[in-house]
């Protein structure tokens, strides 16, 4: 996906043109446009320039997205990137229009209704004072034209958006307002001064300059709190570090992080943040990952553990070598998982784009009929003019277009923060919507690596002796099983003794010869030993047991006697029943895919909890197994994550509505995911579709805001309860609930990053 940065766009209506004008562009496949953040993404084969060219033909700017290493990376890039979201052009013109307003509004407002005192020039001269108001109202006026540039250029290319709304409406005021001074001058001169004076009451040079005022605090308060939306994807590039410390021929050599190379050896002190990716060569030190990953405990490193760049290192002092540099780093991947999340589009961002093509034209035509209906029905021309211009300011496409982008970034962020990454907004979505989570068995609920689980003795052999023949045995022995043995006995501080003609019995076991006793020793499968010697009825009911539990008895002799079994079982993680637990009681339905046996699968299952056991299957047939649980028995697609870390997983991954990839995964895995868990606990899981839950809703409260703040009020400014109660509502008033608007739709958005997703009470899909 090229990424672009797009100028010029005040509202949702912007947004959907640039949009359509990029997707016409030949070789454009699919295009996602952000109010939140003026960002664009572009899929397909078009060239920049093409793309370039169709969104400055549409009225705006555009330009190709700096890479986002080089924005975490370049101080100065980052200085850039990061600085206030709030234009100081936009804050100067906010301060200059307060100036002028101020005055204005005394004259118009304070003189007439209060009486406050003027200079004695204006005493009796009305002429005067709306020469005045003139100036100060068309002052202000010039000072935000940027309004009425955008707005006219976009009505003029038949594309009018929120800055069409505002212009039209202070424009109109004024422009009567003018005609009112002239009529009141030529009433000055034929009927005197009281005539004239009728004409002051005329006046909305206030109201023209008060709703530009208005629209840009407004402007100033949604800058604001969008710039709090991004606070997380600041802070992640602010932790990127600048430079590194080489060592190159036999020296410390300080340079620009930029110029750190794969390879390349670096060390870091204490209390310093690590540059790159890379491995420990020497040294032992704890390093604090939580940037990364949320944890807050220190995980200790040593030779050979790899680190990530931004983490800090904090008590030791190590050596490194570079092992992935650049965009490469897994902080740098992060940041660009979370930007093109960003400038993705959730589904249910269609309806309120939808709606936003057809709201602005539909508000200039409500605007025109609800001013030719008053003067139709018998209004002075001023009451309906004020009514007209009242729903032109108070509408605001701006709500509808911000209810989902910014829950989404703030979604993203928080995410981000826990070590869930997702890749797109539908993700996020979808992740909310799931009712059934599919999880791999092997390496997702279990730890992936075979454990001894048991050790059962016979007749006098201990169960020390038995480990310590069966260690000796396996010593030598590349199986899985075997070197799960030899952890075991490591773990216990055995140490193995020397055989000799040691051999491996393919689809049966092990043989070798004590060097001590010259004996024969045997391990392997219960029937291959059962072949050699007689197996207590006891014993061969308890393989029996293992075997159901999951387990795999492994028998062993020494001579001619039987020595006993030792049980070795992929164990399932600590936190995996915990997960599924959670899971269950979200209301989700769990199901286990797995290629064992049966009897294996359904052993962990049981053990894990979960609702359904799949076995026996090919890595095509998940992902066929998938298809089947998305059908579903009911009338209604299921919605499905499927949750794996192995290459086998792939095709699952991509075929589940949603895919999680375990962080500790194969690179396939996480490619084919649309959702990656840093931590590698099954628990985030449940934590992810917490916060997607949270986010729809969220999501739902912004769009119902907006639309009942448009279908309340638009009939309210048209006049529409004033015959019934009166009610009037003034465009002033109307331009500052505009403003307030969006700024309530984004602070609403915020509270997400209140939302504990470890901890928060139970929820049901939305499904």
């Amino acid at each position: 996906m090229q990424q672009y940065s797009v100028t010029g766009m005040s509202c949702a209506a912007c947004q959907a043109r640039v949009e359509k004008a990029v997707s016409k562009v030949p070789g454009v496949t699919s295009c996602a446009v952000s109010l939140l953040t003026n960002s664009m993404g572009v899929e397909g084969s078009a060239k920049s320039s093409d793309v370039i060219k169709a969104v400055k033909k549409a009225g705006y700017g555009a330009s190709i997205k700096e890479d986002v290493a080089s924005k975490a990376q370049s101080s100065s890039g980052q200085e850039n990137d990061l600085k206030d979201t709030v234009s100081p052009v936009l804050f100067k013109r906010l301060c200059a229009s307060l100036v002028f307003l101020l005055v204005l509004m005394y004259i118009s407002m304070g003189h007439t209704m209060f009486g406050w005192p003027l200079p004695p020039f204006f005493d009796g001269n009305h002429i005067a004072m709306g020469l005045m108001q003139l100036l100060l109202a068309a002052i202000v006026l010039v000072i935000n034209s940027a309004f009425f540039v955008r707005g006219f250029k976009a009505l003029f290319s038949l594309a009018p958006n929120m800055d069409t709304l505002v212009a039209l409406g202070s424009g109109v005021s004024f422009l009567y307002s003018t005609f009112a001074l002239f009529a009141m001058t030529d009433a000055q001169i034929h009927y005197g001064a009281e005539a004239a004076k009728e004409w002051h009451h005329q006046f909305y040079f206030e109201s023209a300059a008060m709703i530009v005022t208005l629209i840009t605090v407004g402007k100033l308060l949604e800058a604001l709190s969008k710039g709090r939306t991004t606070n997380a994807l600041k802070s992640l590039m602010k932790l990127s570090p600048k430079t590194a410390v080489l060592i190159k021929d036999s020296k410390e050599v300080e340079v620009a992080i930029e110029n750190v190379c794969v390879d390349d050896i670096f060390i870091v002190k204490p209390g310093e943040n690590i540059p790159v990716d890379g491995v420990v060569l020497d040294g032992e030190t704890s390093v604090n990952e939580s940037a990364l990953t949320g944890e807050s405990l220190p995980v200790d490193k040593s030779a050979g553990s790899k680190v990530s760049a931004a983490t800090i290192n904090i008590n030791g002092f190590i050596k490194c070598r570079a092992t992935r540099v650049g965009k490469d780093t897994t902080l740098s991947q992060i940041i660009s998982m979370v930007e093109e999340a960003a400038a993705t589009k959730a589904p249910i961002a269609k309806v309120a784009d939808t709606v936003s093509g057809f709201f602005v034209p539909a508000v200039i035509l409500i605007a025109l009929i609800t001013t030719l209906l008053w003067l139709f029905m018998g209004e002075a021309f001023n009451f309906a003019l004020s009514r007209g211009i009242a729903v032109l300011v108070i509408s605001c496409p701006c709500a509808l277009g911000l209810a989902t982008p910014v829950a989404i970034m703030v979604a993203n962020g928080r995410g981000a923060k826990s070590g869930i990454l997702f890749k797109t907004s539908a993700a996020l979505e979808h992740t909310g919507r799931a009712n059934i989570v599919a999880l791999d068995k092997t390496g997702t609920i279990t730890k992936g690596l075979p454990s001894v689980t048991d050790v059962l003795s016979e007749g006098g052999t201990t169960d020390g002796e038995l480990l310590q023949c069966a260690l000796n045995l396996e010593q030598k022995s590349e199986h899985p099983l075997s070197k799960a043995i030899l952890e075991y006995a490591n773990q216990k501080g055995l140490l193995p003794e020397d055989v000799k003609e040691f051999k491996a019995l393919p689809g049966n076991g092990l043989c070798a010869i004590e060097n001590e006793s010259e004996k024969m020793l045997y391990g392997g499968s219960l029937k291959f030993i059962s072949s050699l010697c007689a197996i207590p009825d006891g014993m061969s009911q308890k393989a029996e047991e293992l075997s159901l539990q999951g387990k795999t008895p492994l028998a062993f002799m020494r001579g001619k006697d039987f020595l006993g079994l030792i049980a070795v079982s992929d164990v399932i993680k600590d936190d995996s029943s915990k997960a599924i637990s959670e899971l269950k009681a979200m209301g989700i339905s769990v199901v286990m895919l797995t290629g064992d046996n049966a009897i294996t699968a359904n052993a962990i299952g049981k053990v894990a909890g979960v609702n359904k056991v799949i076995a026996e299957i090919l890595p095509n047939e998940k992902e066929a197994a998938i298809r089947s649980l998305q059908t579903g028995e009911g009338k209604h697609k299921n919605c499905v994550v499927m949750v794996g870390d192995g290459i086998n997983d792939a095709p699952a991954l991509t075929r589940a509505d949603v895919g999680m990839a375990i962080g500790a995964g194969t690179d396939v895995a996480l490619d084919a995911a649309d959702v990656v868990l840093v931590n590698s606990r099954l628990t985030d899981v449940s934590a992810a579709i917490r916060l997607g839950r949270a986010t729809l809703k969220n999501i739902h409260e912004n769009l119902f805001w907006a639309f009942f703040y448009n279908v309340l009020l638009i009939p309210v400014a048209a006049g529409a309860y004033y015959k019934i109660w009166g009610w009037a509502l003034n465009p002033m008033l109307g331009a500052a609930a505009m403003s307030l608007s969006s700024f309530c739709v984004v602070m609403n958005a915020l509270r997400l990053n209140l939302f504990d997703i470890r901890k928060a009470k139970i929820t049901k899909s939305s499904c």
